[in-house]
């Protein structure tokens, strides 16, 4: 059996956190048993769904490194739903309704009341002819519900086990809606059947309606899928994930300069019985990932975590991955500069601003003339070594007695115009003999 998994975001929106999660796992499992990973747009919502949001999904898979080896558009399927739909429903288990929202819902609020859940009654099934006609007449289109046989469906699942659910419980599922749509569960089993999906892994908020499709694969002749259901995100506190969190999309983190392994590195982790690390690319996340360690428990997401993961992607990030961004950005110096750089980043495109400080123009921040004289006077014009900075320190303070940030930090501000950056040891050899003596004497360069 070839593992083949499904990503089947709606193109109403750009992805966001919640569901980046759900492509990351899936991705990750079939990556990890050599497998399929398939990309289904599921644009059955004709008023929201847009082209536009579909080529930002597909940017954003992309971006975070997961590429996809199928893809289907629900939207390009709808004879195969109605031919699913007509086979249901010559074998009597779709079944036409003619309530209205208005009337199910009081229906609802009245078995509430007296203390029972809120299922479907089937009134529907008791209609005769004559009275399905006369709706009809009256110009009523029905909706259709799946008949569920009320049994005990079991599986056992990814996360949680084994778990049952007994369909008494539920009420029969409209498939299609009274203006023929097809609504989520049939198209979404009519896709899994005929892209051999072996495992459906999502959130455990669809844990109930597994029962339900378990049934409707069974009816429809196929073979029933693996699935397994992660806990879902919470905010840094455990409460539920706010509106603000949950929309936290791969657009803005990407224009905000967070790098995709950053964000892939902790989601792939979180809730899981494995240590939160920087991984530098995808390959060193699937040698990592079990299944099996994903723990039940609510998974609690603080965006604020997303800074620091960064910067340790970044500060751990080998040159051959980088240079083809930092050509890009016109950064020169090899590799010895990408390694005195990098433990200073916070996001990679800063790599720009510590060339410029060694390539300039910059001006320098003169505080004490006296004392930068006296430097320059013992500065070498010689080319520098990785010496030449504790050299020049030491004989600077055999000189003048000064130590530490006194000696220190006025140089730095002579030499960067900033009172913060790489060791000056590093970047001492990248500005040069000439330049150096230039910015001492305060002279832009």
């Amino acid at each position: 059996m070839t593992v083949t998994v499904r990503f089947a975001p709606s193109p109403t929106g750009r992805l966001h956190v919640g569901n980046i999660r759900t492509a990351l796992v899936n991705y990750l499992y079939a990556r990890a048993y050599g497998g399929k990973f398939i990309l289904r747009i599921d644009d059955t919502d004709r008023e929201r769904s847009t082209k536009e949001f579909e080529a930002g999904i597909i940017a954003d898979l992309a971006w975070l490194g997961m590429a996809h080896e199928g893809f289907m558009r629900q939207s390009e399927r709808m004879a195969r739903y109605a031919a699913a739909a007509d086979d249901l429903r010559a074998r009597g288990l779709l079944y036409p309704c003619y309530e209205t929202a208005e009337e199910l819902d009081l229906k609802r609020k009245v078995q509430l009341g007296r203390g029972k859940p809120p299922v479907y009654d089937r009134a529907a099934l008791k209609l005769s002819d004559a009275q399905k006609q006369a709706y009809q007449e009256r110009g009523i289109t029905p909706h259709w519900r799946f008949l569920l046989s009320h049994e005990t469906v079991a599986w056992r699942d990814l996360v949680h086990g084994e778990a049952a659910i007994h369909t008494q419980t539920l009420s029969d599922p409209v498939l299609l809606r009274a203006d023929g749509q097809p609504l989520y569960t049939l198209p979404s089993i009519c896709d899994d059947m005929d892209l051999a999906i072996t495992h459906v892994i999502r959130g455990e908020d669809h844990l109930t309606n597994t029962a339900v499709q378990i049934q409707l694969f069974r009816a429809l002749g196929a073979a029933v899928p693996i699935f397994g259901h992660f806990p879902m995100l919470t905010g840094a506190g455990g409460e539920g994930l706010s509106k603000r969190l949950g929309s936290l999309g791969v657009e803005s983190l990407r224009e905000d300069g967070l790098e995709p392994m950053a964000l892939n590195s902790l989601l792939a982790r979180l809730g899981t019985s494995d240590p939160v690390e920087p991984r530098q690319n995808m390959d060193e996340l699937v040698a990592g990932f079990d299944i099996t360690h994903i723990g039940r428990a609510s998974v609690k997401f603080d965006p604020n975590d997303l800074g620091p993961m960064n910067e340790r992607i970044l500060h751990a990030m080998p040159y051959a991955a980088a240079e083809p961004r930092l050509k890009a950005l016109g950064v020169g110096g090899g590799a010895d500069f990408w390694t005195m750089a990098r433990a200073n980043l916070q996001h990679f495109d800063q790599a720009r601003l510590w060339w410029d400080i060694v390539t300039g123009p910059i001006s320098p921040v003169i505080t004490e003339p006296d004392f930068l004289a006296t430097a320059e006077a013992l500065l070498p014009q010689d080319a520098f070594t990785e010496a030449s900075w504790g050299d020049w320190t030491n004989a600077l303070k055999a000189q003048t007695g000064r130590k530490g940030r006194d000696l220190f930090m006025p140089l730095r501000l002579a030499l960067t115009g900033l009172g913060h950056g790489p060791e000056m040891k590093s970047l001492l050899m990248f500005i040069g003999p000439k330049r150096a003596h230039a910015l001492l004497r305060g002279e832009p360069a």
